[in-house]
Order: structure tokens, then C-alpha cells, then sequence
């Protein structure tokens, strides 16, 4: 190709030729974006007798040989303002081709096909489960209790329906073994905490191992060690979460229900939500947080309690999260507290006005685990808080106390 700068005749007829096809419109993309961008210029120039990687350079040779500057806006297509996703899809993301100057020239929406349909699609139907579930009887609050006192009973990453092997990750694990643990564990935990007024009662997600008929995990399509179909695990964890919220109801007169998202039971979070808030409808002591967004709080007087399972937002982005989501909560209390699980083991941490506090689980390592050479030690606990002055105790349990 010969250098467009040798000749000023030369380089006039190669920037004219370029116009013409243009300005006729021979390219369907029909957007004419500055030297070096993609789209109908480089193509024109490619033709003129430039290759790709040097469409730049010939454009600007091309443009000093002629002595005159080509005004490459007026060929620019007019860009579509962005319109909303179709009715039954959600915005995942978009894509946007800007010019040199931060000007939008094509903007494509990546929408996620029906996906806000298919889960108002399950929420309808958990709710007409739920419509059908026999309500619970109220029962008689205790006689006597702590004003001031609120005790935190979290569970966290129990892997309801997760089968393990002692061979592997050291203890085995079951549905059976999971029900008993639980139940030991929560017993423990009530008789040996303060009898206060107010309980919280929190699930804080990955509750259940599996989400599906499939031993899968949601997100990433995981395969999963389960033991037993999806309906015994299901009817598993309803019956263990009812035991130990009657447990609580028979010890406090107010009590608090958590059923946090985590990332193995993002949907099954959804009905255990509306089911027990429907199982318990006609409880006056009960109320099951409603929350539609993976992030809780709680206030118990000077003290504000937050929750979040930690598959989202690590521990320690957790209190400036928290600050913006619940601003009234945050003003009006000075001692703070966020929980998470996830990670399956403790961690603690004290920054920017608030505790972090990272839960274990009680729950057996499984073959993932223990092969990524993960440990940690499985433990649950209720923490006491006072209405002024927060934390004033912990009561732990671990499986070997349970023997």
C-alpha cells in the first residue's frame, strides 16, 4: 500500500473515496464511529487499502497529506434511547460502545428470559402452599422473664440433606444425624441461656444442602453428596425448625424468626419464609422477617442486630452496607452487630461503628471440603444482648457435648 501522505492529490482521493461510500450508505452498521473504533469507518478504510491494525495511522496520514480535517460526525447514526426489559425479563447487564469523547454510540440489554416471571411463578405457588399449612396453636408465654434481655439463637450452614463420611471429612453426616444434632444442640442452648423476654431465632441460610429435585447447586451447577430425595429433606427441615421455634416460644414471650437466603437454598428460603409465617399466623408472640433482599436487622432497644449469610457481601463490607440499608436503625442505636455464616468458619472483627461476627456450623465437613483441606471447628451459640448495653453473654454448644 502506498504511504496516503505522499501525495496531497493522492491522499484527497482515498479521504474522498471513503466519504462516498458513506455517504451512500454502504454499510448496514451505519455508524461511523473516530479513527481506531470498530464499525462502518474501519471498514471503509480497510477498502481504501488499509489493513486493520493500521486504520488509525491511515486515516490520520490520510487527512495530513490532504491538509484538511473530514468531519466524521455527520455520518453517526442516531443511537436508540435505552428501553425498559420486556414484561416476564430483568435487565442482567448491558454493553455500551462509546467514541473517543464518552459519547454512547450502541448500547445492547442482556436480559435474563422470564426469569422475574418464573419466580413470582414461585412465590405464588409457595404462598398457596402455605394458604393450606394448619395453623399452630398459640401457646401460654412464660410467667416470668428479662425486659432488658434478648437472646440470639443462629444456625447457620446446617447442609440440611448433605451426606458425609467419616472417612473423609472425620464424622459422618445424614438426615437423621442432622435432626438429632439440631434438636440436641438448640435444647442445650435454651436451657443454659438467660431466661429473657425476647428471642431471635435465626436461620442464616444454606440451610437445606440442595434447592431442587436435581443435587445441584443454583448458581454454579455443582454436583452435591445428598442423601435422600428432595421431599425427605424438605419434610426434615420443616420439622426441625418447628421444634426449636416452639422451643423458643415456650421459653421467651416475644420471639423473632430469621430464614435467611444463602446460596445452596435460595428459593427454598422463600418458602420457609411464607410457610412459617402462615404456620404461625395466629401466634401474637410470632413474626418472621419478610424481608424480599438478603440482608436483616433487628432492634432491641440501644442495640441493632443485622444478618446476612455472606454469599454476597464479605464480613467486613458488611457495616457500611448495613449504615445505608437501615439509616433510621443505625441512627438510633450505638451498639451494632452483623452476623454471617457461608465461609463455615469464625471469624470476628470490630470496624466502622459495628461487630462482625462470622458463624461456624454445626454441621460434618463433606468430601468438597474435606478434600480442599478446609477445618474448622463445628460449634452453634447464643449470644445474649442487653437493650443498652449489647453483649452480655454467650452460650455454646458443640457436637462432641452432645454425645
Amino acid at each position: 500500500m502506498a504511504n496516503p501522505g505522499t501525495g496531497k492529490a493522492e491522499s484527497e482521493k482515498r479521504l474522498q473515496a471513503i466519504e462516498a461510500k458513506l455517504e451512500a450508505g454502504a454499510y448496514p452498521q451505519g455508524v461511523t464511529p473516530p479513527p481506531g473504533q470498530v464499525g462502518a469507518l474501519r471498514q471503509a478504510c480497510e477498502e481504501a487499502g488499509s489493513s486493520r491494525g493500521s486504520a488509525n495511522g491511515f486515516l490520520a496520514a490520510a487527512e495530513r497529506g490532504a491538509g484538511r480535517k473530514v468531519d466524521w460526525e455527520k455520518w453517526r447514526r442516531p443511537v436508540d434511547p435505552v428501553r425498559p426489559a420486556p414484561e416476564g425479563y430483568r435487565v442482567k447487564g448491558t454493553s455500551t460502545l462509546v467514541d473517543a469523547g464518552g459519547n454512547t454510540l450502541v448500547q445492547w440489554i442482556k436480559t435474563d428470559a422470564a426469569a422475574e416471571a418464573k419466580r413470582q411463578m414461585f412465590e405464588d405457588a409457595a404462598a398457596a402452599m402455605a394458604a393450606r399449612i394448619p395453623r399452630a396453636t398459640p401457646v401460654k408465654a412464660p410467667a416470668t422473664s428479662m425486659a432488658a434481655l434478648c437472646n440470639l439463637y443462629t444456625i447457620t450452614d446446617y447442609h440440611m440433606g448433605m451426606l458425609a463420611w467419616h472417612r473423609e471429612g472425620g464424622a459422618d453426616w445424614d438426615i437423621k444425624i442432622a435432626q438429632k444434632t439440631l434438636i440436641g444442640a438448640f435444647s442445650h442452648m435454651i436451657a443454659a441461656s438467660p431466661n429473657a423476654e425476647t428471642a431471635v431465632v435465626c436461620q442464616l441460610g444454606d440451610f437445606l444442602h440442595t434447592d431442587g429435585l436435581e443435587p445441584l447447586t443454583p448458581a454454579s451447577k455443582n454436583v452435591l453428596d445428598v442423601d435422600g430425595r428432595f421431599s425427605q429433606i424438605v419434610d426434615a427441615t420443616i420439622r426441625s425448625l418447628r421444634e426449636i421455634v416452639d422451643m423458643a416460644l415456650a421459653k421467651h414471650k416475644t420471639v423473632q424468626v430469621i430464614m435467611a437466603e444463602g446460596n445452596h437454598d435460595p428459593a427454598s428460603s422463600i418458602w420457609l419464609r411464607l410457610m412459617f409465617r402462615s404456620m404461625y399466623e395466629n401466634e401474637p408472640r410470632l413474626t418472621v422477617n419478610d424481608s424480599e433482599l438478603p440482608y436483616y436487622a433487628y432492634r432491641h432497644g440501644n442495640t441493632m442486630l443485622a444478618f446476612h449469610h455472606g454469599h454476597i457481601r464479605k464480613p467486613d463490607a458488611l457495616p457500611g452496607h448495613f449504615a445505608a440499608q437501615f439509616p433510621e436503625m443505625w441512627g438510633q442505636t450505638t451498639k451494632r452487630y452483623v452476623h454471617s455464616g457461608h465461609q463455615h468458619f469464625k471469624y470476628e472483627n470490630e470496624q466502622n461503628g459495628m461487630s462482625i461476627i462470622q458463624h461456624p456450623t454445626l454441621a460434618a465437613r463433606d468430601a468438597y471440603a474435606a478434600r480442599g483441606g478446609w477445618h474448622a471447628e463445628r460449634r452453634a451459640m447464643c449470644i445474649t444482648y442487653h437493650d443498652q448495653h449489647g453483649e452480655t453473654g454467650r452460650t455454646m454448644v458443640t457436637p462432641e457435648m452432645l454425645a
